[in-house]
């Protein structure tokens, strides 16, 4: 690699591969539904889509960290109960989660909620 192309491309992008099963060795399966996986699912947190941070900082909702154990807590909770998309009423806020995805979907505050109709939720928790 010459010195112009360092400088342009420091980190040139290596082709994606599957690498070659050494012979003899079965390939490992990743086990979704083991108590492991599950565990390491639910310690990843909620996270909040780039939608659900534009809406947040727009209604100037925030949330401490101990709303935000909460808002996890509820999550594992209706993952639990098998929910799929839910509502989470905290305090002024309300949520709509992705539990499946462990992803804060949409938000509002209690003045964007009066007359609102939430759809293609499965379940609502209130905190």
């Amino acid at each position: 690699m010459s010195t112009i192309d360092s400088l342009y491309f420091p980190n040139p992008v290596q082709p994606v591969g599957r690498p070659a099963q050494p012979a003899g060795q079965q390939p490992v399966k990743p086990v979704g539904d083991s108590p492991f996986a599950k565990a390491l699912d639910q310690a990843q947190g909620v996270r909040f889509s780039q939608h659900a941070q534009d809406r947040l900082k727009a209604r100037n909702i925030s949330f401490s960290s101990d709303q935000l154990q909460q808002l996890e807590g509820a999550v594992n909770s209706v993952a639990q109960k098998g929910g799929k998309d839910s509502l989470v009423m905290m305090g002024d806020a309300a949520l709509v989660v992705s539990v499946k995805n462990r992803t804060v979907v949409t938000a509002m505050d209690r003045s964007q909620m009066q007359g609102n109709v939430f759809t293609n939720i499965d379940s609502a928790v209130i905190i």
